[in-house]
């Protein structure tokens, strides 16, 4: 499911675009600050970003510079603004569509889903897709060597991210110490296997709600450990 952002000060408007959006089918998410949805989009996953030019804190053309600074994803500006240099502005700092208030909900679900499909084809066409595993608010970018928890970022070691992405890949498979001491650390435990629960209660630290009660890697009494899913 696509997963939009409306950064939007006028409740009704963007109630209408988060409604009609829902019965389309995609998840949908409001902000009413230019500065606190700049952050959002920012920082989290998003598939397309619809932007209202007039906002308070940050307005629409900043948030839309500073998105195209980091990220491709498709940018639709919806503003009561219809002089050409607006949406030339708008169209030069990168937004993929400019669409002028009022307008008809139905125009907007087929631009977004036009703009949707237009980006799937690109990426799919130009760039390889990262190898990603996403298990209940837990997303590890195997490729780009990345964790989320609920959309919040973790810092993980080098071999904290190796054993957490080993066994994610391998859910329900029970290991023992030494087996999991030999994959990551492509070495014989020779007694050093403390090294694994270690490493295993830094990375539930980082990953778990309560560490005292992991949902993600359980522990197998005199076995070992498991990937839960």
């Amino acid at each position: 499911m696509s997963k939009i952002l409306i950064i939007e000060d006028e409740e009704a408007i963007a109630e209408l675009e988060k409604d009609y959006l829902e019965l389309s089918g995609f998840e949908v998410e409001v902000e009413d600050n230019g500065t606190t949805g700049l952050a959002r989009a920012l920082s989290e996953d998003f598939d397309l970003f619809i932007l209202d030019l007039m906002l308070p804190g940050i307005d629409g053309f900043e948030i839309c510079r500073q998105i195209r600074d980091k990220k491709n994803t498709p940018i639709l500006m919806v503003s009561a603004r219809k002089d050409d240099i607006d949406k030339i502005r708008g169209l030069g700092l990168g937004a993929d569509d400019y669409i002028t208030k009022p307008f008809s909900p139905s125009e907007l679900v087929a631009r977004v889903k036009a703009h949707l499909a237009r980006y799937e084809r690109l990426i799919g066409d130009g760039l390889p897709q990262n190898d990603v595993i996403e298990i209940r608010g837990l997303k590890i970018d195997k490729t780009a060597r990345r964790v989320w928890v609920n959309d919040e970022e973790k810092t993980l070691t080098t071999k904290e991210f190796d054993l957490l992405t080993f066994l994610a890949s391998n859910p329900n498979h029970v290991y023992t110490k030494d087996e999991l001491f030999k994959e990551i650390w492509d070495m014989e435990s020779v007694g050093d296997i403390a090294t694994v629960t270690v490493h295993i209660k830094k990375i539930r630290e980082k990953i778990e709600y309560d560490s005292s009660k992991p949902q993600y890697i359980e522990t197998i009494w005199g076995v070992g450990y498991r990937f839960k899913i």
